[in-house]
């Protein structure tokens, strides 16, 4: 399937191809009127929020993998993997509209402005708070990776031998300089980990283009609307009319299905060749 998937994609997106070559990555138009196209804002829009929804995530997913398997005790581990388990569980529109009703109204009333009067200095901080836009998207994004992060985080945790931890006990270590020890053995598993929250933030669709503001732009500022790569697909597909139209916008999804392939398929190896280490001692 996958096969079938890239060959349709890249015979769909001839066109753009033959029409654009490289410069489909570096050009910053996208004017259907005059047939003129570009994938540099859309590829912004997804780095930029992926990014930021990584380094949202990946503290708390990491801290929280800690606490499940190595710190907590049984009866918090089992309600707090559940309901993080759960999280996962909740459909994409759901979180777009939580983001639309509840997250971009605070936003846009309380946090947008407080950023902008304590860290207006900074460029990622200027702006109109419009509530919509790359802050916005990348807390969803986080809050949707979290899940990823503890799951992989924590199984990569356990799969390290009980013996590390005793021997670290045995010395004299206390438990925080006992995690201390698992957690460097198992740093390859907690990198892969990232990749995968990574590879799924890259590719999520529903609700980024719910929250994101759709405005094909490079902005530093978090404050403004943007666009990612799934989000133009999702918006603007039903409405492609010309054929170089369809073709760009097909070469859009192919360029975000080699990036997906590649940031999964590294993310899955190196969790696999960790938790595959510990399991032959």
């Amino acid at each position: 399937m996958v096969i079938v998937m890239a060959f349709e994609m890249i015979r769909g997106s001839q066109p753009s191809l033959a029409r654009f070559g490289w410069r489909f990555l570096s050009d910053r138009t996208w004017d259907p009127v005059r047939d003129e196209y570009g994938a540099l804002p859309f590829m912004w829009g997804t780095l930029a929020s992926s990014v930021l929804a990584l380094i949202i995530a990946l503290p708390l997913g990491l801290s929280t993998a800690i606490l499940l398997s190595e710190l907590a005790p049984r009866w918090l581990e089992t309600p707090l993997s559940f309901l993080v388990e759960l999280l996962a569980a909740i459909p994409s529109i759901v979180y777009g509209l939580w983001g639309i009703f509840i997250l971009i109204p605070w936003l846009r009333r309380d946090a947008e402005p407080f950023l902008a009067d304590s860290l207006g200095f900074l460029p990622f901080f200027k702006g109109t708070p419009y509530g919509f836009g790359m802050l916005a998207a990348g807390i969803i994004l986080a809050i949707m990776i979290l899940p990823i992060i503890v799951s992989i985080t924590r199984d990569v945790l356990r799969a390290i031998p009980n013996s590390q931890r005793e021997a670290a006990f045995a010395l004299g270590a206390t438990r925080w300089e006992a995690t201390r020890i698992v957690l460097s053995a198992g740093k390859s598993g907690m990198l892969g980990a990232a990749l995968l929250g990574l590879g799924r933030a890259v590719g999520e669709t529903m609700a980024v283009t719910m929250v994101i503001g759709n405005r094909s732009d490079i902005s530093l500022s978090l404050f403004n609307p943007a666009n990612s790569m799934a989000s133009v697909i999702a918006n603007e597909f039903s409405e492609a009319t010309s054929q170089l139209y369809v073709s760009s916008l097909i070469e859009i999804a192919l360029l975000l299905f080699a990036v997906t392939i590649v940031l999964n398929a590294l993310a899955r190896g190196i969790v696999w060749t960790t938790t595959r280490k510990f399991a032959a001692v």
